[in-house]
């Protein structure tokens, strides 16, 4: 009933905003009495209604999917031209491709592990667009899981981990010999993770030169977050039975058993209720000023932030139980196809871990404890960096990810790769 229920509220909504919108094409149009000037001045009312009708009819839009509209960079003042592909096709996640039409052929490779964590990867947009000025960047492109068909099977915690080996394997080596560098962006932090200390164990020809960690939920002991607080605090049974619900059929996956998007994105609103808030007034006040970059660009944000999808269940509930309940991978616990995970293992991968001051999703400390879980890997193929004043988000995306942060991993990347 949950996702019906949603499904009816959506469909009021998109009416709603549907309305609005035109309401504020009606308030805008010159021949609006409402906005006559007349011997008292300009009357106003029109813009101010009109604003506000459109902060209303954006926040009440669905959003699709979003396109990566990577279509240039700018390159030493002059634009470039990007080339996008998709290389592999998997019912639960592609690989997309990107790299500049000028770029060399022995330009180092970078695999971007997108989060599986209710947003689409193109939420990493400005991550990508900022590794493109050297690197031929590959991304994890994860489906929503409500589009995938009962038939094509389960995915869980191994079967990321699989995707992620087979990806490197697509990639393959360099000339060299050596595998692709990795990028594991908040979430898939813990199955990269895994899936580097597998291949480092089996001397695996794709294993990754080196692995950098964002605001990863490595050790979620350390400076516990309220998202922390939120999974230690229930049982597992309470999230199957509680934030669990089943696709309806007006979807390609109708019967799966997921975690929605719409809850997630519930969840990330009420975190920071009050900010969204005064962002959608903020809005609103550049609105009806006629201030409309500012406005776009606070749109743009939300547009991204809105589009949401889903996650499977058995994904979802062994994240939980197995990162956030058990510590499973700290404690060495974590088992791949019932073969535990030794972190050990990781010998050659060079790791560097990144973290925001001011993150309230992965607190301090708990990407930065990966450097203290591999006791096999010598000290010179570790470095950590805390990014004064970023929260989550802006680890990987805004001026500090672009300026203070990216050339931290770019300056780590050659110098082991």
């Amino acid at each position: 009933m949950l996702y019906h229920a949603y499904e009816l509220q959506r469909s009021w909504l998109n009416s709603a905003s549907a309305f609005a919108s035109i309401g504020v094409e009606m308030l805008n149009n010159p021949a609006n009495p409402f906005n006559y000037v007349g011997p008292m001045g300009y009357m106003n009312i029109g813009p101010v209604a009109a604003s506000a009708l459109e902060v209303f009819a954006h926040a009440t839009a669905s959003y699709g999917k979003p396109a990566w509209n990577l279509e240039a960079i700018d390159v030493d003042g002059k634009p470039v031209a990007i080339v996008e592909s998709t290389v592999v096709n998997r019912p639960f996640g592609d690989l997309k491709a990107f790299h500049r039409e000028d770029l060399p052929e022995d330009a180092p490779r970078l695999l971007v592990v997108a989060p599986m964590s209710g947003h689409y990867a193109t939420l990493l947009r400005g991550t990508v667009e900022r590794m493109l000025q050297g690197y031929r960047v590959y991304v994890t492109d994860w489906a929503d899981a409500k589009t995938v068909p009962l038939h094509e099977g389960t995915f869980d915690l191994d079967d990321y981990i699989d995707y992620v080996i087979g990806f490197l394997e697509h990639i393959g080596p360099d000339a060299q010999g050596g595998g692709a560098h990795v990028m594991a962006v908040c979430q898939p932090s813990v199955p990269v993770f895994a899936a580097t200390a597998i291949m480092n164990r089996d001397g695996h020809p794709c294993t990754p030169r080196t692995l950098t960690m964002m605001g990863g939920p490595i050790d979620t002991r350390c400076s516990p977050t309220s998202v922390n607080d939120l999974a230690m605090d229930r049982p597992i049974e309470w999230f199957r039975h509680n934030v669990i619900a089943t696709v309806p059929m007006q979807y390609r996956g109708a019967g799966r058993r997921v975690y929605p998007g719409f809850m997630q994105l519930a969840g990330f609103m009420s975190m920071n209720l009050g900010n969204h808030m005064i962002s959608h007034y903020e809005m609103f006040k550049h609105l009806t000023v006629g201030d409309d970059e500012s406005a776009q660009a606070t749109k743009d944000f939300y547009d991204e932030y809105r589009s949401v999808c889903d996650m499977t269940a058995e994904f979802y509930l062994q994240t939980v139980q197995e990162v956030f309940q058990d510590h499973a991978l700290p404690n060495g616990t974590f088992l791949h196809r019932g073969k535990r995970i030794d972190l050990g293992d990781i010998t050659q991968t060079a790791l560097l871990a990144i973290e925001g001051e001011r993150d309230d999703i992965s607190g301090l400390g708990q990407t930065r404890a990966a450097l203290e879980l591999t006791p096999q890997l010598d000290a010179g193929k570790k470095r950590y960096y805390m990014a004064e004043g970023a929260g989550h988000y802006g680890i990987f995306n805004g001026s500090r990810w672009r300026d203070k942060i990216a050339p931290v991993v770019e300056e780590f990347i050659a110098e082991h790769g």
